[in-house]
């Protein structure tokens, strides 16, 4: 990984190697990720077909979305900085016996080595760890071709947010580990839209994600007042 004025934050991509030997416990750290995901992928398959797409899952963590795409039907590459959590990813592929292609770089370097080359982009939950998401995003959309589609989901940034995924989250519920979020770098739909214009893409979607954590179930839909989803496309 070319690490060379990287958009990386080494506190925050310790945070997710410390917990990649638990990413594939259903009932463990990333049980959050595990439970929300169904909702995702239903979100990303009802607007856009993934079979035989070629397909960017940006973050990808320890692959339990890049997983679900390639079951899809889709050729996935799972892009992260977190070497523990790719490698937990790699492993988990010979339990899943599926196809997916991970790889240890940046959002930035990959689409400056890959432009136009994909027909999906998604990118879960990764925006508000890095220092310049804006960059993030302008990466997201040099990497897609004229008609593709990118999915993103991150946190409002309000009093609500605050109160259910940091305190509730965090401290009295504690399903996720302490220190995960900060709140400063919650993002506003507004702010998304903007830095999605300024990369000419065309924002198609916006729906909140809701989550159940007693009954382990989330929907999409309703306001965006703590966890949101964008769907965005490049012009033809």
């Amino acid at each position: 990984m070319n690490s060379s004025n990287a958009n990386v934050d080494p506190t925050e991509q310790k945070k997710f190697d410390d917990i990649a030997s638990t990413w594939w416990d259903l009932d463990g750290e990333s049980r959050p990720l595990h439970d929300l995901n169904p909702a995702r992928l239903a979100y990303i398959s009802e607007r856009v077909s993934l079979q035989d797409k070629d397909v960017v899952d940006v973050g990808c963590g320890g692959g339990i979305l890049s997983e679900s795409l390639a079951r899809q039907g889709a050729r996935v590459t799972g892009i992260d900085v977190a070497e523990k959590a790719l490698s937990v990813a790699r492993l988990h592929l010979y339990e899943s016996e599926l196809v997916v292609d991970y790889q240890q770089t940046t959002a930035e370097s990959w689409a400056e080595e890959n432009a136009g080359k994909a027909h999906v982009v998604t990118c879960m939950e990764m925006l508000e760890h890095v220092p310049d998401p804006g960059s993030v995003v302008t990466a997201c959309a040099h990497m897609l071709a004229p008609g593709g589609h990118l999915f993103m989901s991150t946190l409002n940034r309000t009093p609500m947010s605050f109160a259910i995924a940091i305190l509730g989250g965090e401290y009295i519920s504690r399903i996720i580990p302490r220190g995960t979020h900060q709140y400063d770098r919650f993002i506003k739909p507004s702010e998304l839209c903007a830095w999605l214009r300024q990369a000419g893409m065309n924002v198609e979607d916006i729906s909140g994600i809701h989550y159940n954590p007693l009954e382990r179930t989330a929907r999409t839909g309703g306001h965006v007042n703590v966890n949101y989803l964008i769907h965005a496309s490049k012009p033809e």
